[in-house]
């Protein structure tokens, strides 16, 4: 049985690839559909033309894992796609922050997709993809973002260096890097109060975001980078000294830019 798994597929970016996924192929199965809420994961499966299998739980617990894991096992099936897009954000100093959510973030944003990409690649074929969602905000340390960024630096880095590793395999790995995206992230990324201003310039719709991933997904990009401001950084990013831009961004955020 050939299925595609999408973790974080109850809203956002992972609820717009299960549905532009879900218009583009006809000879998958199963739509495997992860998130914590059962409700809103219905929600979704409705949408669907595929036929879906829905598994409602907290990608951090060990235990739920099995779950998934035991479905493959059960269903013989070939994970034909697993998108990794379930994580959060928060914004704001790091000393003034709940240490539960900055590292219930780690768990979530990087030892939970580790976990789950390990588990799945077995029931991969040739020609299998994953997609990873990191973020631009892996191209550079952010202050006020400081552990999000972190985060997303490990699948960054993670996530390149298994394409390498998965080529002979003919599997491949896409990290997906976008800028600000028009999703809920931000009602949780900014609950603290702090807001990141620059957003307003450089938001982008989570379809053009998934668009362009599948599209670099299927050309066996490693990276895929969402509008011109965002490549424009990762080319700062790349040829100027951090130092330099930290002092800058720094500025910035003085002045409310």
């Amino acid at each position: 049985m050939n299925v595609f798994v999408i973790t974080g597929a109850s809203s956002g970016i992972g609820m717009e690839f299960a549905m532009q996924l879900d218009s583009y192929f006809g000879n998958i199965d199963e739509f495997w559909l992860v998130a914590r809420s059962y409700e809103r994961l219905k929600e979704v499966a409705k949408a669907l033309r595929h036929r879906t299998r829905l598994f409602p739980m907290d990608l951090t617990d060990t235990e739920k894992l099995d779950l998934l894991e035991d479905a493959a096992i059960r269903h013989s099936a070939a994970v034909r796609m697993l998108i990794n897009c379930a994580g959060y954000g928060i914004m704001g100093e790091f000393c003034e922050q709940d240490l539960r959510l900055e590292l219930g973030m780690i768990r979530l944003n990087c030892q939970a997709l580790t976990e789950l990409t390990h588990r799945m690649i077995p029931y991969m074929r040739p020609g299998s993809r994953i997609i990873q969602m990191a973020s631009s905000a892996a191209f550079l340390p952010q202050p006020g973002f400081s552990v999000y960024a972190a985060t997303k630096s490990y699948v960054l880095s993670f996530s390149r260096a298994l394409g390498e590793e998965l080529k002979s395999a003919g599997i491949f790995v896409t990290s997906v890097c976008p800028g600000p995206v028009d999703t809920p992230f931000f009602d949780i990324a900014e609950a603290t109060g702090t807001t990141l201003s620059i957003k307003k310039y450089t938001m982008v719709s989570a379809r053009r975001v998934v668009a362009l991933a599948l599209r670099d997904s299927y050309r066996r990009r490693p990276l895929s980078v969402c509008g011109l401001p965002m490549k424009a950084f990762l080319a700062l990013a790349k040829t100027v000294p951090h130092g330099m831009l930290l002092c800058v961004l720094q500025q910035m955020k003085k002045k409310g830019l």
